[in-house]
């Protein structure tokens, strides 16, 4: 008896195993591709430039990294779109009023002028902790698809003068935003994002 109730028992255990085998096997879903992202074109790479000047002063420069493009952000409080630029790529960026030399590192050199010192016009105190020639305070590029480095070449006569090196001679655009300028530039010059 014992060995017949044995026999059953293994004989429902193998029905059961091949009854699982038998089942066929269900694919789980496949996960959604991400979405790829539409990087904006029709950039280009000539000057960009706006005539107004302000009496607000530069308070802070910053940089952000986006799925397209790195981003420069110079804030100029107070200025409500009559903040006045020049963006253009340089073969080297020369001091204003020196004429003194800054060396940028990257494969091409962007010029970044706001038409709004970096100073307090009424006492001539620093409204931005740059020194001449050196890194931008705070400022930490690695990572950067696009920026290679970022100088602060001066501040005269009402302009603060910036050298953003990049990568390459990339597309680029700059918007004029109330209490700042931003300057996105592409990663590259399909507009795919990678």
């Amino acid at each position: 008896m014992i060995q017949s109730r044995t026999i059953c028992a293994t004989m429902v255990l193998l029905g059961a195993t091949l009854a699982t085998a038998a089942v066929p096997a269900v694919a789980a879903p496949a996960a959604a591709p991400a979405a790829a992202t539409a990087c904006p074109t029709g950039w280009g790479s000539g000057d960009r430039t706006a005539g107004a000047a302000t009496a607000e002063s530069v308070r802070n420069v910053r940089t952000g990294r986006h799925d397209c493009y790195d981003r420069m952000v110079v804030d100029v409080p107070g200025a409500r779109g009559d903040l006045g630029y020049s963006v253009r790529y340089v073969d080297r960026l020369h001091q204003d009023g020196s004429g003194r030399h800054i060396p940028v590192s990257g494969g091409a050199v962007l010029e970044v002028r706001v038409t709004a010192p970096a100073y307090d016009p009424g006492t001539g105190a620093a409204t931005y902790p740059a020194r001449a020639g050196r890194p931008l305070p705070g400022v930490d590029l690695t990572g950067y698809r696009t920026f290679r480095d970022a100088r602060f070449a001066g501040s005269f006569e009402g302009d603060t003068q910036l050298g953003l090196g990049v990568r390459g001679r990339l597309p680029f655009r700059v918007q004029q935003l109330d209490g700042r300028l931003v300057i996105d530039v592409a990663h590259t010059w399909t507009g795919a994002a990678r």
